[in-house]
């Protein structure tokens, strides 16, 4: 007997399996806002040199502001201020004639910076002065987040493994609701930037382990379902971003208010069963039992688990070795999983440069942040439909090839369109957003049906790990425009691509029994079809 029969039998998508998923919704909310919060706190506003203390002997306050601005502030060639260079004196001819302008003598600004603030009140540049020289701390920022992000994927995935998915969920949430909340009264970007550290430390769990305890819950039938529909929440939190982000507009009280639905998430914690998936695979068949016991009487298939004690249930389902301790060494130590291993790594890698790629790049089309952050995240619903339709029709291999493939092209596309028509862009960004949401969503479920329970938090952890290299490295392939402006883009579509081919050389999972133990992934996976002979002893 397989586990996946077991929950057939019980209702693999009953009233047990929608209040779990309902009970960890508001913890999964604070996730989309935090990976693409810098977006909005990490705004750059126009600036200028500020001289509203320069005096020079009364002279200046007897000129207008614009005046002023005229006398004290080169312009650029595009006919705006100068946001990091002031004159060494004032050039009061410029009154008389602004256009002569060559070779007159400039200095940094001296005295901080005057921002516009009609977007934005407060800002992490406008709050510490990261501008000019300090600018490139702005996307630090971001890459210092999926570090914490990074390391959060290893420490969670060996807690989940080791102790529970439970117990490791509730390290997850007190981890970021405490340093969460911390960051938002930071009194420095060294503070805040360690705060950042280590929320995206506890939001890694938050991601990977809700994930797994939703798959480990339902059967096979639904488990696309699940996987795909159901992580829809990701997809709406995200178009919903930019809309509380315009109504809180102060970077303090917009990271506490995306930080607060994790306290309902923590009292909601108490209700969530752990994995009787994982219990069984770790020799716990008393407490499987128990949460087994409880979603047959949620969904009304009481008479199955009477006929079912601990000890039958520890029988039927074979267990590798209960005393066994799995750590990430088992990765590696076999031919299937360590070929398993890399290939999901390069392919997690690639997804999810590409993803964050585009998606923290709402600023470079020229139109309204708000309204592309809305059409990124909203592009997003249609994405896992197309997903949940053509991972059941055509398979799991073909489809995330097919989108990762789509999103290459994309942004191959996008190089060649005028950077005058910003609309055009925006709407080809858009298409290649939602091709890369398809494959970030998709590659979730299909890795997490390809590693098998023993380990699969471990090979999970393993994959989120280089996802957030990926991540973290995103913002600064971003900064290479600078040495050329279409090689962040050319990076982009060739790691695409390579994800695109790497992805076809894993194992098809549609309509297959999810792996128990290494032995499982070593051997020659079987349908979940049922014989006669199974469905007889069922």
């Amino acid at each position: 007997m397989k586990f996946d029969d077991i929950l057939t039998e019980l209702n693999g998508m009953g009233r047990f399996q929608l209040r779990m998923i309902l009970l960890m919704l508001a913890a999964r909310m604070t996730s989309p806002c935090h990976y693409l919060l810098n977006n909005f706190i990490a705004v750059v506003p126009s600036h200028h040199c500020d001289i509203t203390s320069l005096d020079y002997g009364g002279v200046l306050s007897n000129l207008s502001h614009e005046e002023r601005l005229i006398v004290s502030i080169p312009v650029q060639e595009d006919g705006t201020l100068s946001s990091c260079q002031m004159f060494a004196e004032p050039q009061y001819h410029l009154l008389i004639n602004s256009s002569y302008t060559t070779d007159l003598p400039t200095v940094p600004c001296q005295n901080g910076w005057m921002y516009d603030n009609t977007t934005s009140k407060s800002t992490l540049a406008t709050e510490w002065d990261l501008v000019c020289g300090k600018r490139g701390l702005n996307k630090a920022s971001a890459t210092i987040f999926f570090i914490g992000v990074m390391f959060g994927a290893t420490v969670f995935g060996y807690l989940s493994d080791r102790f529970g998915r439970k117990k490791a969920l509730l390290v997850s949430y007190v981890t970021t609701t405490v340093f969460g909340f911390t960051s938002a009264f930071s009194s420095n970007f060294v503070m805040f930037a360690a705060m950042r550290f280590f929320t995206g430390l506890g939001l890694s769990g938050i991601s990977l382990i809700t994930v797994a305890l939703r798959i480990e819950w339902v059967d096979i039938k639904h488990r696309n379902a699940v996987g795909n529909l159901v992580g829809m929440d990701w997809s709406i939190c995200t178009a919903l971003l930019p809309v509380v982000a315009y109504f809180v507009d102060d970077w303090r009280y917009l990271v506490a208010t995306l930080t607060s639905p994790l306290c309902l998430g923590i009292i909601c914690w108490w209700w969530l069963p752990e994995s009787a998936r994982w219990l069984i695979s770790n020799g716990k068949a008393e407490s499987a039992h128990f949460y087994l016991t409880k979603c047959a009487k949620v969904n009304g298939r009481e008479q199955f688990m009477a006929d079912l004690n601990p000890e039958a249930l520890s029988k039927e389902i074979p267990v590798e070795n209960e005393n066994r301790k799995y750590s990430y060494l088992d990765l590696v130590r076999t031919p299937r999983m360590r070929r398993l291993t890399l290939l999901t790594g390069i392919v997690w890698f690639a997804a999810a440069c590409t993803y964050y790629g585009i998606s923290l790049n709402i600023d470079g089309f020229g139109v309204n942040i708000y309204l592309t952050q809305f059409i990124y995240g909203a592009i997003e619903v249609p994405a896992n439909v197309l997903v949940f339709f053509c991972f059941d029709k055509i398979g799991r291999r073909l489809t995330q090839a097919g989108t990762l493939v789509l999103t290459g092209l994309c942004i191959l596309c996008n190089m060649f369109i005028p950077q005058d028509k910003g609309p055009f862009q925006m709407a080809v960004g858009a298409l290649g957003k939602m091709f890369a949401e398809a494959a970030y969503t998709g590659v979730f479920l299909h890795t997490t049906e390809l590693y098998p329970t023993v380990m699969r938090q471990n090979g999970m952890g393993f994959c989120y790990f280089l996802a957030q290299i990926g991540t973290a490295v995103s913002p600064i392939i971003s900064l290479l425009e600078e040495v050329w402006g279409h090689l962040p883009s050319t990076i982009f579509t060739l790691l695409a691509f390579a994800a695109g081919l790497s992805i076809l050389l894993l194992g098809e999972t549609r309509n297959i029994h999810l792996p128990e133990t290494i032995e499982d992934v070593e051997q020659t996976r079987r349908s979940s079809i049922s014989t006669p002979e199974e469905k007889s002893q069922l």
